[in-house]
């Protein structure tokens, strides 16, 4: 049975790199917790003095809704649900 995801998350990454020069893979795994769903991805762990640091790279989908939130979006009603 296929489960479908709506998110995921982990407290470990694993990176493969490449080297330009060399053309050999490297890989590391790394203490960054990972969190994505159809909006963002977020990487967050911490920085050199103890204190949380994230990235965040929005999707987007998760684009177009952060323009809805904050009101920079269409002064239309996208779905026609909503009208008058």
């Amino acid at each position: 049975m296929d489960e479908e995801l709506f998110e995921l998350s982990a407290s470990m990454v694993t990176v493969k790199v490449t080297d330009e020069k060399t053309g050999k893979v490297y890989r590391r795994e790394l203490p960054i917790d990972f969190y994505e769903n159809a909006n963002f991805l977020r990487l967050s762990g911490e920085n050199l003095d103890g204190s949380v640091s994230q990235l965040v790279f929005y999707t987007a989908r998760g684009l177009e809704r952060m323009k809805d939130l904050t009101g920079k979006g269409p002064d239309h009603d996208r779905c026609g649900g909503h009208s008058h």
